[in-house]
């Protein structure tokens, strides 16, 4: 089963809290968070992984 992970946006600016990401079976196994970009403000530096 691939993974899925929650991830928070810190921007102040941005209104967007958290995201639910659904990998698939063909992401690397390489792949963070830093890689990806928030779909509401578009940043990359400001995306945090939400440990449970």
């Amino acid at each position: 089963m691939p993974k899925t992970e929650e991830i928070k946006c810190t921007s102040p600016d941005c209104e967007l809290d958290m995201f639910e990401n659904h990998y698939t079976y063909d992401v690397p196994d390489d792949l963070s968070v830093s890689d990806l970009n928030c779909p509401m403000c578009g940043g990359t530096d400001c995306l945090e992984a939400i440990e449970l």
